[in-house]
């Protein structure tokens, strides 16, 4: 287990990613040495150039309150540099239902199809923007890269095991908190305050997730299991729980 509590060699670091062509142009105190610290043991390389990873999944979850969990496979895409994603799914039997959740340069929507042609479900809305960006912060253990490479991600330490990230503006404003596992990687995510859609009510919620079964990939530690979870009526209820089963880098 490392000593989180120790120092880290911030300053060497980024001048070192910034001489090898980083692409951050930033001062010396452009991330805290605990943020760069969090990014070498997730084994990101200093001078990344990644632009977007693609990954898939598969899993269950509720498409609403009180509905019954239903399995899926799932493709996404994260983008790095930008604050965005795309996650397309398909549920039942063939892939009947089709889910598409996207986020990307302050357009936001999910749509949810039957047979990608009849229309179930269409949600965006003012407070919409919050809970995408709140999903993109909690995801960044998959994209690990943008810890270094997304400029619009602000960055704060609570303790030597836990870490805030925020991004947006306004009422698309989102904050999550970042709690590191016994080894400095991302165990758990937490907000207090992410939109939760019940029928036509929309209010904000406390949600939780936490991230396991890390795996070297693609010269990265990447975490292979998450489960994501509301607290309703005072017990956390999970609502999506998945694998990752493959992964690159654009």
């Amino acid at each position: 287990m490392p000593d989180l509590s120790q120092p880290s060699p911030a300053r060497k670091a980024l001048a070192r990613w910034e001489s090898e062509g980083g692409a951050r142009e930033a001062a010396d105190d452009a991330l805290p040495g605990q943020v760069l610290d969090l990014a070498k043991r997730l084994s990101v390389e200093i001078g990344s150039r990644a632009h977007r990873v693609t990954l898939t999944q598969s899993g269950d979850m509720r498409l609403g309150k009180g509905t019954r969990r239903s399995r899926f496979r799932a493709r996404q895409t994260i983008e790095v540099g930008d604050t965005g994603f795309e996650w397309r799914a398909a549920f039942g039997p063939f892939g009947a239902v089709s889910v598409c959740d996207a986020y990307r340069k302050g357009t936001d929507s999910l749509d949810v199809r039957l047979f990608g042609h009849i229309g179930l479900a269409h949600m965006t809305g003012p407070t919409f923007p919050k809970g995408e960006i709140m999903r993109y912060l909690a995801e960044i253990g998959w994209a690990p890269d943008a810890i270094l490479l997304n400029r619009s991600l602000v960055w704060s330490v609570i303790d030597d095991r836990t870490l805030n990230v925020a991004a947006g503006s306004g009422a698309g404003y989102g904050c999550v908190r970042i709690d590191l596992d016994d080894e400095g990687r991302i165990g758990g995510i937490f907000a207090p305050d992410r939109p939760f859609a019940d029928g036509t009510l929309v209010e904000e919620r406390p949600w939780s997730g936490r991230f396991f079964d890390y795996r070297r990939h693609a010269g990265r530690w990447l975490p292979f299991g998450a489960e994501v979870g509301w607290t309703i009526d005072g017990q956390v209820v999970n609502y999506w729980r998945g694998t990752m089963t493959s992964w690159t880098v654009v």
